[in-house]
């Protein structure tokens, strides 16, 4: 047996008897050194840019079927009403490719991992409404 002292029992205690506290979870996850800071510029510009690209395909795609005005809907050429059925499905079709791009391309998770496809898909959100632009510019004569 211990023997007892002035101050208490003698000896090396074998627990510390410390209230246990748990430390709250951090409110946001600590940062990574694999982050991305720069991840949010390739969907900005893509944002920008389809804020003017998207309205003026939208536009100028829906007035391109006034080129065949001057050839009647029946005498129109072959390449013209192959490229006015090329601007429509794209502007259908290209519609769903660019918001299904242009979203993955913010909803990616922002790490150095998902940068090169964070690019390409912001690129690739553009090119429909650039095609059909390209489309609509250069209409073959009716």
């Amino acid at each position: 047996m211990r023997r007892a002292g002035r101050r208490g029992f003698t000896g090396p205690m074998s627990t510390p008897h410390l209230p246990h506290f748990a430390a709250p979870p951090p409110a946001f996850p600590p940062p990574t050194a694999d982050r991305d800071r720069l991840a949010w510029i390739a969907p900005t510009v893509a944002t920008l840019l389809l804020l003017v690209l998207g309205p003026a395909a939208l536009l100028f795609g829906g007035l391109s079927a006034m080129a065949t005005d001057s050839c009647g809907p029946d005498d129109c050429s072959q390449a013209l009403e192959t490229a006015l059925s090329l601007i429509y499905g794209t502007l259908f079709f290209g519609s769903f490719l660019t918001f299904g791009t242009w979203l993955t391309s913010w909803v990616l998770p922002w790490t150095r991992r998902w940068s090169a496809l964070r690019a390409w898909l912001a690129v690739a959100s553009l090119l429909p409404p650039v095609f059909v632009l390209l489309l609509v510019f250069t209409l073959p004569q009716g």
